[in-house]
Order: C-alpha cells, then structure tokens, then sequence
C-alpha cells in the first residue's frame, strides 16, 4: 500500500502527543492530559481506529509513545507543564496480554518544585526514545529559557531511578515536543516549535523535524544534524509525535487546534 501524504485522524485523537510503530508494523498512539488512559491502534493508510486499549492508570499527562522489539510499549506519563511534579513516571505495557508495569524516576539536577526562576524550568518532558535497552528522554524547554533540550537516560525495566543527565543541546531554538528512533538504530528525529517576532514585532511560528545521524553509541547530538521544515496552514501545526517508518520515510501527527484538524502526516529525513 502507498502512504498518503497526510490523512485525517479521527475525533478522539483530537489531542494526539504519541505515536509509535512496533517491529510488528502496528502504530499505537495516544492523547495527552485531560483524555482517557488510552491507546488507539491505528490504520496508517486511513487513519481509522481499529482498537482501543484502555488501562487500568490515570493519564495525569501522557506525553510520548515508544516501543521495543519485545513488543513493550513505554508510556511517557511525564509531561510536567509546571514543573511541580514529583510523580513522574513511564509505564511499561505490553498489548497482546495486558501486562502492565512502571518506571518511577526524577532528574538529578531538579531540587525545587518548580524552580524559583522561570530560567531553570527546563524540566518538562514531551519526547522519548527506547534505544540499546534504555530509555532516552528530551526535555521541553520554556520560552523563557534559554532553549536547549537535555538528554537523559533510564534502564527500561520497572523500578525507581534517579535519571542520568547524559548531554544537552541548542537545536535552532526549537522546544522539544516528540522523539523517535530509526528501526536500524541510526538515525535520531526530534520534533519541535519555535514562536518568535520579526521586526520585533510580527508574530510567527515554525515546526521541523531535526535528524541526527553518524554518531557513536547514544552520543546523539554529537551526530550530523539535518532538519525538515514541516508542513504549515496559516500558523505552525502543533506536531507532538513522530515515529520512523521505513527508509528515509517518517509519520508525524499534529492535534487539532481549529482552524486546523488532527492528522498523519508522512514526511522525508532527507
């Protein structure tokens, strides 16, 4: 079958923040706070639902969707918007069976709830990655910080860890918003937004994907890095989740936010 280039999503992924394909070819997504504990399995030629997992966790802000080659899925219920939380957590579940498990975690360099100045908010989390039997997560900064996103690492098993602050990164001024790795390991892509003014005072807004390749071992942002505008309707669409595909070929999904509408979008790497 031949992908389109973009295709409706249904209604109740009007607030889609995670996509994932597994080894399988399955697409899973999911919304992000204020929605149901659910996972949608998704038809990526049409974008039809074909099942609804819903789980027995709450949602408090479901951000990111990976997948390993066990079948697991790793639910990033890690957004923290205010920086107040000190319950964060990835669940560890597996479709097929129901199985259901958890990572409890906290960042090493976090020790106010929130930060006294908005500066040091950088602990907001909306794009993560199972790579080399870890769990790779990439901050969202604020506007008010000083934009770059920081790379921490989990074991991805159940239990309770304080994460590893691996390496940070300026990417183009862009917060970070969803992660995905290639199926061959090789390439790392980073979605994001900026909102800035021209002239001081025209406002705009601008999403790309960012592609880090040629790096060694989880050194992703000592790659090459190669960035992919992505698409526009009169504002920057609000694209959360990306997923690889095959080849140079990646999915993307925006929410909707009227006058745009929720989507699968399929975009290149290069």
């Amino acid at each position: 079958k031949h992908l389109s280039r973009r295709v409706e999503l249904p209604s109740g992924l009007k607030e889609v923040s995670g996509i994932t394909r597994t080894t399988s070819g399955t697409l899973w997504m999911h919304n992000d706070s204020h929605n149901p504990p659910e996972l949608f399995r998704v038809d990526p030629y049409s974008g039809r639902t074909l099942e609804v997992k819903k789980l027995p966790v709450p949602n408090l802000d479901w951000e990111d969707l990976a997948s390993d080659t066990q079948g697991n899925l790793y639910i990033g219920d890690f957004g923290n918007n205010y920086k107040k939380r000190e319950n964060l957590r990835i669940y560890i579940y597996r479709p097929e069976s129901g199985a259901l498990d958890s990572i409890k975690f906290s960042y090493p360099d976090q020790k106010a709830f929130p930060p006294e100045h908005a500066i040091d908010w950088n602990f907001n989390m909306e794009a993560c990655v199972f790579f080399n039997d870890s769990l790779h997560l990439f901050s969202k900064n604020v506007f008010k910080g000083n934009f770059f996103t920081k790379h921490y690492v989990l074991p991805a098993k159940p239990g309770v860890y304080v994460a590893e602050l691996r390496d940070s990164l300026r990417i183009n001024n862009r917060v970070i918003t969803g992660a995905a790795i290639s199926r061959d390991g090789k390439t790392l892509a980073l979605t994001g937004y900026i909102i800035g003014k021209r002239l001081g005072f025209l406002p705009y807004t601008r999403a790309s994907a960012v592609f880090f390749s040629a790096f060694q071992g989880s050194n992703f942002f000592q790659g090459k890095k190669n960035k992919v505008r992505l698409p526009k309707f009169l504002i920057a669409r609000q694209f959360e989740s990306i997923t690889h595909w095959e080849g140079n070929t990646w999915l993307i999904a925006n929410e909707g936010r009227k006058p745009q509408t929720q989507a699968l979008w399929r975009i290149k790497s290069r």
